[in-house]
């Protein structure tokens, strides 16, 4: 679908009703509807159609985007009010406001951030994130793919000018046959640029890189990093397009390794090393993590541990945790001692009280002392609704070794 074809979401919607004591969650604005609280649907709703949801008297709790699978509703507003073109336009708008109350918009030594995060801003299904300009669409349900021309207006209407071009990446995130390919809905076609991070320049290739380009949950937690890295010799692994290596070398770390089991996030990364003009203090490891860990010198003084998520269901958390257990384990058994470890954990069904479970674990089988100097967690651009814990994904220990 082009961008000059894209059709506008109406329908004549479907009703879903639910089981007696079910509408307990929605009245608490949780965003959720799961299958098995459903009593009754009137008509037949299609993947990503709007339907209503009613409680067992048939009063209106909301409206929301139908799917089939356990998660059968998510809900984009609570009340009586469809979401028509003026809820996009609002919506939108109010996301970028808030990234202007915490200073990310417009951008000076940041111009890289979340503008849309999912149910955090009530736009569940939904993942926009900005990059100088190009905002970088992943939607990860049906319902969110088809209001994609809703989307695009309301970023037009929220940037006016600024806004460059915005860039679909859903084919990656949706079934087989939703979206069959990646493409740009408005503006100037241009597949990646250099932004700016707390004043460190990354380049960013939105069309071949993972998720939307950049891993900018980590912005915080990068900067922490450099805060404790003068002077020191650094290992990176799971490196990605190096985040952490950069902020390491820009703030003189003495020598950093960056690792990753892809040629090709190894590629980004010294693409991004180029840009400090300090490539003599790094060196670049194409290895698998546990096994490189388990024959290393215990000469890094600090080892960050970033890896891609190892739990995405629930019936993945018990492998997830024996993951998170091994990987740590191994990296506090070859710290030199004094050493620090940033650990991290992006699996949403892994929190935080499980994932310091893990590391303890790995503690003691090391037969190491260790103790917790920080907990962290994803930025302000990346907010939690109060009403939707679960949003919280990104959760992250910094652990120092005896």
């Amino acid at each position: 679908m082009s961008r000059n074809c894209l059709v506008l979401h109406f329908n004549m919607h479907a009703i879903i009703t639910l089981k007696a004591g079910k509408e307990r969650s929605l009245l608490r604005f949780h965003p959720w509807v799961f299958s098995g609280a459903i009593s009754d649907t009137k008509g037949q709703p299609s993947e990503g159609d709007i339907v209503e949801v009613r409680e067992k008297s048939g009063k209106t709790l909301g409206y929301g985007h139908f799917q089939t699978g356990s998660i059968t509703v998510r809900m984009l507003r609570f009340g009586n009010l469809f979401p028509d073109r003026d809820f996009w336009n609002e919506k939108i708008a109010a996301a970028l406001e808030v990234r202007k109350r915490i200073g990310l918009f417009p951008g000076g030594s940041t111009n890289v951030f979340r503008l849309v995060h999912g149910e955090g801003d009530g736009l569940p299904g939904l993942v926009i994130d900005y990059y100088d300009g190009v905002c970088v669409v992943q939607c990860h349900s049906t319902g969110m793919f088809r209001e994609r021309e809703h989307i695009v207006n309301a970023l037009k209407a929220a940037f006016g000018e600024k806004l460059i071009s915005v860039y679909d990446k859903s084919s990656e995130t949706l079934s087989k046959g939703v979206s069959e390919k990646n493409e740009f809905l408005f503006g100037d076609e241009i597949s990646g640029k250099e932004v700016m991070e707390n004043g460190h320049r990354f380049a960013v290739d939105w069309v071949s890189g993972q998720k939307t380009g950049f891993f900018i949950d980590q912005r915080e937690n990068r900067k922490l990093l450099g805060e404790y890295s003068n002077g020191k010799k650094i290992l990176n692994t799971f490196c990605y397009s190096g985040g952490f290596s950069v902020y390491a070398l820009q703030n003189n770390a003495k020598e950093v390794h960056s690792l990753d089991s892809s040629k090709k996030a190894i590629e980004l990364t010294e693409t991004n090393i180029a840009l400090t003009n300090k490539g003599a203090q790094h060196k670049s490891i194409v290895a698998d993590a546990i096994p490189y860990l388990r024959n290393i010198e215990k000469d890094y003084d600090i080892i960050v541990l970033d890896p891609p998520a190892f739990a995405k269901h629930l019936s993945a958390k018990h492998n997830a945790i024996q993951g998170y257990r091994r990987l740590n384990e191994e990296a506090i058994r070859q710290i030199k001692p004094g050493g620090l470890i940033f650990t991290f954990s992006c699996s949403q069904v892994i929190d935080m009280e499980l994932f310091t479970g893990a590391v303890m674990s790995a503690a003691i089988n090391a037969g190491r002392n260790v103790r917790i100097l920080h907990r962290m967690h994803q930025p302000a651009d990346h907010p939690v609704s109060i009403f939707h814990p679960e949003g919280e994904y990104l959760k992250g220990l910094v652990i120092a070794i005896d």
